[in-house]
């Protein structure tokens, strides 16, 4: 590994804020080199006529099925699939917490 490799792996990992072995950034340089060299590959391709896009899923349409009303779980059914209740209804960890 070149010293301009292991300043920029060291560099992009402080960025990240990982930290990698020795064994760890030697993989990083790898796989990056792979990505890099896929860049240069991409670069090749030529794209004179293709107009840019700017959402690959502009032309999507949605797939699901419309919603449909059916028969309701009894409220004993629904709590018993929950994993904690009180008081009829689903208990659930606090989401906020109170400062002291």
């Amino acid at each position: 590994m070149s010293r301009e490799e292991e300043r920029n792996s060291k560099y992009l990992a402080k960025l990240a804020r990982i930290e990698l072995t020795d064994e760890e950034e030697q993989t990083f340089n790898r796989n990056l080199e792979k990505i890099l060299g896929y860049m240069k590959l991409l670069d090749e391709v030529d794209t004179q006529g293709v107009l840019p896009c700017a959402h690959v899923l502009e032309n999507m349409q949605n797939v699901m099925g419309e919603d449909e009303e059916g028969p309701l779980l009894s409220r004993e059914t629904f709590l018993q699939n929950a994993p904690e209740s009180i008081a009829s209804m689903i208990k659930v960890p606090p989401v906020m917490q109170q400062e002291e």
